[in-house]
């Protein structure tokens, strides 16, 4: 029985009708959704699973075994820092480092200014290493000091 009173589960339903119930197209639905809530709600994974006719543990599976899910809401400003092997070769571990000390925050938390700080494995700008994107933005040659202006300017 779904919880019509939560709006996550009334959102997460609404676009399972858009999507015609198709458990095929359980990856956009997820999409969708975070793009509409900020995350994936736990609350709405029951609902999704029965919606589309699949198992609780499929809608569970796909959501944690895809790292760009969110379980709970992201901040103001989200940084994804690349983690690949031209980023790792040109500092990103140290910049990581730095950025999240800086913030208060771990990777894939949110710190209490509003920042989320997440982990990617390649942002596809290899020949500007270390790469990041803050709010969807592309940052190539990212340094510390541009990054923190960077994120400071998103906040105001």
């Amino acid at each position: 029985m779904l919880d019509e009173t939560d709006p996550r589960v009334t959102a997460a339903a609404e676009i399972c009708a858009s999507h015609a119930y198709d458990p095929a197209e359980l990856i956009e639905i997820l999409h969708e959704l975070q793009d509409r809530e900020g995350y994936i709600a736990e609350e709405t994974l029951p609902a999704i699973a029965q919606l589309l006719n699949i198992s609780r543990a499929e809608v569970h599976g796909v959501v944690s075994f895809y790292h760009d899910f969110r379980r709970e809401p992201a901040g103001k400003v989200v940084v994804k820092i690349c983690r690949a092997e031209s980023c790792q070769s040109m500092g990103a571990s140290k910049l990581i480092a730095r950025i999240c000390e800086r913030y208060n925050t771990d990777l894939g938390t949110t710190s209490r200014a509003g920042v989320t700080i997440e982990q990617v494995f390649c942002l596809g700008l290899c020949a500007q290493s270390p790469a990041a994107m803050l709010n969807g933005r592309f940052i190539g040659h990212a340094t510390e000091e541009g990054l923190d202006t960077a994120i400071v300017e998103a906040l105001s």
